[in-house]
């Protein structure tokens, strides 16, 4: 696993108190305090995806708008975020051109206490990865709703493979041995949900299906499990972001609070 640890550790900021605040208000403090603490004029940001990150890519317009923050150039990981930032005017390049990113801004599916993440409930994870480990910080944006005790059982784990018989591919990767007791399930319809809402394999960005891995018990090792579907022929990329979180930051009923490695 890539572990890139924070250059200090955050110490944890406290709000005041949001006890009546919705799961999107939730969603927008912390984008825009992830834009506001760590984005600077001048630099380079890999925008992720999914309903949080939406929100830091919202606050990064504002503020390009506004003229407080400039000559910033954007690096997105999918199709609809770049269709957002195009939206409010952000200046978009990719890896191709501009392969080093200051800082790089995402939400997670779940996060556990030593900051590995689930991602890809919102297909992207391919993109978001790559995109994510060119990055010198990696600051994750979340509700407190997705922090849990370990990975597997709050939120299954996207895998993306290659459709070329990709009934195989799922039956291999319930017999990896750190992925014991996983139900591997073809993601259908709209690839951005992972609840069934279509008749029809979901398709990513890059042309291939997801397969959402559903855990009853917690994965034991994820290191060992992203490292076994990593060497998996069929498989393109999964949703275990191991070592790679600078810092998170938490939205939550009794405030902000910022944890880093």
């Amino acid at each position: 696993a890539l572990l890139r640890p924070f250059a200090s550790r955050i110490p944890a900021v406290r709000a005041v108190s949001l006890a009546m605040t919705t799961q999107d208000e939730l969603k927008r403090l912390v984008g825009y305090k992830a834009v506001d603490d760590f984005v600077r004029s001048g630099t380079v940001v890999g925008l992720g995806t999914g309903s949080t990150a939406a929100f830091a890519v919202e606050r990064l317009g504002q503020k390009l708008r506004d003229g407080s923050l400039k000559d910033v150039i954007a690096v997105p990981t999918s199709v609809k975020t770049a269709q957002q930032a195009k939206e409010l005017s952000i200046p978009l390049a990719t890896l191709d051109t501009h392969a080093e990113l200051d800082v790089a801004i995402d939400g997670a599916d779940a996060v556990d206490p030593n900051l590995n993440l689930v991602k890809g409930g919102g297909g992207a994870l391919f993109r978001e990865k790559i995109v994510e480990l060119c990055a010198k910080r990696f600051i994750v944006i979340v509700d407190e709703s997705k922090m849990c005790d370990a990975l597997g059982p709050s939120f299954p784990i996207p895998v993306e493979i290659v459709p070329f018989c990709h009934e195989h591919t799922m039956r291999e990767i319930a017999k990896l041995p750190a992925l014991t007791g996983c139900t591997p399930t073809l993601r259908c319809g709209n690839v951005s949900n992972n609840k069934p809402d279509g008749d029809k394999a979901a398709v990513t960005d890059n042309g291939n299906y997801i397969v959402d891995l559903v855990f009853a018990e917690p994965l034991q090792d994820p290191v060992a499990a992203a490292t076994q579907l990593k060497n998996m022929v069929g498989v393109v990329e999964h949703g275990l972001f191991v070592g790679m979180a600078s810092a998170v930051i938490i939205a939550g009923k009794d405030g902000i609070s910022t944890k880093g490695i």
